[in-house]
């Protein structure tokens, strides 16, 4: 089978704009000093941003009313548009379609549990993988989100789950569109914004990051270097070379040994457990003998098996497994010693399932940025 896959991204059309979480403490400073404000206003800033999630310079009542619309244009342009904003689950689940500048359309997905809000955000617009039970990675790879506007979806999730009563942002899965692994340099800088203290920081803790990879394992070895604690989360969907082949195309390039080893080395480096992401497609990767095969790749490692209810397209050809399937999936596993889950499957009445959102309101006559793909088959609820 020949399948193209994306690794680095197309150039983009203009330049992204300055943003302040682009740049570094000195950064701000310097460019406060060309419009003619005072260096301590940096902090001010980073502290408003950072701290209290105020991404509209025209509310910073610390600021001086008449200096506002310079320092806003200057550090603090709107990155995400809002196009469309859903919700279910009773208000528990929020779903966002963002604009960014050149036209590109990303999703972020905000998720209150009891004990947690989690938000999920996107890495890249489109993904260059080609899973092709995967809405986004049918639509295909637009381009790379700079560091700023994936930590401007962080931002906003915290400001979006305060104003709705959803309590405290808390952790951060990095399993929105896009493979965070191929855009690493702008990753690994959101990594540190978003783990760092105020007002250098958002000041989460890497240990509610996860970060979600199709097995990139040059880079999987540059995360586990990195000095934070995130947790790696593998999306592996298949036990064997012959089926992954299909399902993760990449995995022509490094197969499930090779993935394996190195998420293995990774727990090793971190003393974090490693996840296992698995969605369950029915009649294609659920069989029993399947499951069994997993259980033998995993059992005895730092692990933990995540098994996803796929979310469907209508008129998709993938569909999730039956319950009864499932239920004898997971029990083959913990047979095998591997602790194993099934994922609260969220959101499947606003489009769900990555890409699907952002198709729609492509659909509907929204359009993207030039050239952009709509959104295929159903991906797995994140």
């Amino acid at each position: 089978m020949s399948v193209a896959l994306t690794l680095t991204e197309p150039r983009p059309r203009k330049a992204a704009p300055r943003h302040l979480a682009d740049l570094d403490l000195a950064g701000c400073q310097s460019v406060l000093s060309e419009i003619g404000q005072p260096a301590f206003r940096a902090k001010q800033l980073r502290q408003q941003y950072f701290g209290r999630h105020v991404g509209d310079a025209a509310l910073m009542t610390d600021l001086p009313a008449a200096s506002r619309d310079a320092i806003g244009e200057a550090l603090l342009p709107q990155l995400l548009q809002p196009i469309k904003v859903d919700s279910c689950d009773d208000g528990k689940t929020v779903k966002a379609v963002w604009r960014l500048y050149d036209g590109a359309l990303v999703e972020s997905v905000i998720m209150a549990y009891p004990d947690r809000v989690t938000a999920c955000v996107s890495s890249q617009a489109g993904c260059g993988m080609a899973c092709p039970f995967c809405a986004t990675g049918q639509g295909g790879l637009d381009r790379n989100l700079t560091t700023a506007e994936i930590v401007d979806q962080v931002v906003a999730a915290a400001r979006i789950a305060a104003e709705r009563g959803l309590g405290r942002l808390s952790n951060i899965v990095f399993m929105g569109m896009g493979e965070p692994l191929a855009n690493w340099a702008r990753l690994k800088n959101a990594l540190h914004l978003i783990t760092g203290p105020v007002p250098d920081g958002i000041g989460l803790s890497a240990r509610n990051i996860t970060v979600s990879t199709v097995g990139l394992v040059p880079t999987i070895k540059k995360l586990s270097e990195e000095g934070l604690p995130v947790t790696l989360a593998v999306s592996l969907h298949a036990p064997d070379d012959e089926l992954r082949d299909e399902l993760v195309p990449i995995n022509t390039r490094w197969k499930v040994a090779e993935v394996l080893e190195a998420a293995w080395e990774y727990a090793r480096v971190t003393k974090r457990r490693v996840s296992i992401e698995y969605a369950m497609i029915r009649d294609v990767n659920d069989q029993p003998w399947r499951a069994d095969l997993l259980g033998k790749l995993l059992a005895g490692k730092l692990v933990h098996v995540n098994l996803i209810p796929l979310n469907p397209t209508p008129g998709s050809r993938w569909d999730a497994s039956p319950k009864p399937v499932e239920a004898e999936f997971v029990r083959r596993l913990r047979a095998a010693g591997v602790s194993t889950t099934v994922r609260d499957t969220r959101g499947q009445e606003i489009d769900g399932a990555c890409g699907q959102l952002a198709a729609s309101v492509r659909e509907a006559g929204t359009p993207g940025r030039a050239g952009a793909k709509p959104g295929g088959a159903a991906g797995a609820a994140d």
